[in-house]
């Protein structure tokens, strides 16, 4: 028999017995466990979330895999895990995991016990609700637990987080040697670096203009997020110049990271909640520079609010440009951004640019794509694409798909190859993040990606089959022409239809890339499909996503 193995294991260990402390360990108990049954434990079916509460459920990664391997068919007959609050600690939420894993037909296991759970009767049920709720009681009594302690530490001045630019922390031991807290301490270089950035404020430049001169000098930088460039962006200097911290004012709890569901949702706290110490000797900042350079923040506001509607633009507004958004830079992966340029004596001509090296210096691109040029260039590239001939092949081709006379050999083929890709893509995933040298890994990686998007069309179509029946080949001709034909008329008349449609149309973003010693010309990529055009013909159940790729 075929098992699985689930380990979790949170940040705070409090109340929690030393087995399951580790989840190396649960690991390690769950198949000795196992081999005791005389089940069989394949490492593919092994999964484990290390650091992750368990009143997350939405953001837990394997957790997800394993709930997703349930479908269609679980390759596996047991689940095992030391106990119940390893998979999570919301009772509603438990209890709706353990009804989807049994009715998949997979049995769990708790090896801290050696028991089954089952939920065939009332008294099951109620059991596990019992069970449940005990385990949320712990976590909430953890989350106290953790409350407690950090409000002693902020009222103490001891460091209640990570890392802050401009200092790095440093641990106090007390008299046994044993770690008591840890105290902040200011780095020269860094906090000259805030300095300037405080002094440029108040003497009239904007966070655009001193993040680029800060990138031209070669200035360290605040920790980039994941996949974010490691350098310094309006952001971070506007952080930086809002950051209370630098005048030896140490606020705490201004901020809920959980909703009462222990979701991940920040809010704002009351300011009575608040804890403020004043810490002298973390002042990076005179006061007088401070209130310098904020006065010349709320002197910019003011000006701002006189000329504008005020505030930022709400979230969702159509936009105003065909490709922002949808293109990139072919340098540096950044997105492209709209600038305008005198043309003529009184008029203004719109272009796009790499804002990576507008906002930032960061990107040798210098050059300015003429926007008309790029849109007709994009627009061009869809009619191209919706055009009579290769609809005609595209409706040839679907025909063929979804009338294949072997439909149940072929799906049983396609599902064996999408799983050995799905387990090449968790391997090379895993792979990339131990290795530093990563760029052919990470092109295998897509082109599997690639492949697997294929073949999920290829199943996806042999299913609407069943749904499809036969159907009139010249019917379907004429819907998609009549589709496209009204596609190919909006992509010119409407801003906001087209970005829609190109957006459908687009698998990834459009690059621009500068031809070398050929200011005026570019090199523009990308990649189309008429999966969405298809989707909306045939049945919009359908994931013809990655069809036709151009």
């Amino acid at each position: 028999m075929q098992a699985a193995v689930y380990a979790r294991k949170s940040t705070d260990q409090g109340g929690v017995a030393e087995d399951q402390k580790s989840v190396t360990r649960q690991i390690e108990t769950a198949k000795a466990y196992a081999a005791r049954k005389g089940w069989t434990v394949d490492d593919r079916y092994v999964f484990l979330d290390d650091g992750i509460s368990g009143a997350e459920f939405s953001k837990r990664p394997d957790f997800l895999r394993l709930m997703n391997a349930l479908k269609p068919k679980p390759p596996f007959q047991v689940l095992i895990m030391s106990e119940e609050s390893r998979l999570g600690r919301e009772q509603l939420e438990v209890g709706y995991a353990l009804k989807q894993i049994m009715q998949a037909g997979v049995r769990v296991f708790f090896y801290m016990e050696d028991r089954e759970r089952t939920l065939d009767s009332p008294t099951d049920k109620i059991m596990l609700s019992l069970a449940a709720f005990a385990d949320e009681l712990e976590r909430e009594k953890a989350r106290q637990r953790v409350t407690d302690a950090m409000t002693r530490k902020a009222r103490a001045g001891h460091v209640t987080g990570g890392a802050v630019f401009g200092y790095r922390n440093i641990e106090v031991q007390d008299q046994l040697g044993n770690r008591s807290h840890v105290d902040r301490q200011i780095v020269e270089r860094e906090a000259e670096i805030i300095r300037h950035i405080f002094q440029r404020c108040a003497s009239g430049q904007g966070f655009k203009a001193i993040a680029k001169e800060l990138n031209a000098l070669g200035a360290p930088s605040p920790r980039a997020q994941q996949g974010r460039s490691q350098s310094w962006a309006p952001s971070s200097v506007r952080e930086v110049l809002l950051r209370d911290h630098y005048r030896g004012h140490i606020v705490y709890n201004q901020t809920r990271k959980r909703d009462r569901w222990g979701q991940h949702k920040q809010t704002a706290r009351p300011e009575s909640d608040w804890i403020i110490t004043e810490k002298p000797d973390l002042r990076i900042v005179p006061e007088e520079l401070w209130s310098a350079a904020h006065q010349r923040i709320e002197t910019a506001r003011a000006v701002y609010m006189k000329t504008s509607t005020g505030g930022r633009p709400a979230m969702g507004s159509p936009a105003k440009y065909l490709l922002t958004t949808l293109a990139l830079c072919g340098r540096c992966g950044g997105p492209l951004q709209v600038s305008s340029r005198p043309h003529g004596k009184t008029g203004r001509r719109l272009f796009y640019c790499c804002s990576n090296h507008r906002e930032r210096g960061v990107c040798s691109n210098d050059t300015f794509v003429p926007m008309d040029e790029a849109n007709g260039s994009v627009i061009d590239v869809v009619h191209d694409a919706l055009g009579a001939k290769v609809l005609e092949d595209a409706a040839a081709l679907v025909i063929e798909r979804i009338q294949d006379d072997r439909p149940a050999d072929r799906l049983k083929h396609l599902e064996a190859e999408l799983q050995q890709l799905d387990r090449q893509v968790t391997k090379l995933s895993r792979i990339i993040l131990e290795q530093e040298d990563v760029d052919s890994l990470v092109k295998q990686l897509q082109e599997t990606e690639r492949r697997r998007k294929a073949l999920r069309v290829d199943r996806d179509a042999i299913v609407a089959q069943s749904r499809q029946g036969s159907r009139n080949v010249g019917r379907l001709r004429e819907d998609l022409l009549g589709l496209a034909g009204s596609w190919r008329t909006q992509v010119t008349e409407d801003v906001g239809q087209a970005r829609a449609i190109i957006a459908a149309m687009l698998d990834g973003r459009v690059t621009f890339t500068p031809v070398e010693g050929m200011r005026r010309l570019w090199t523009v990529t990308g990649r189309t499909t008429l999966g969405s055009l298809i989707g909306k013909v045939l049945d919009p159940d359908t994931d013809w996503n990655g069809f036709l790729e151009s």
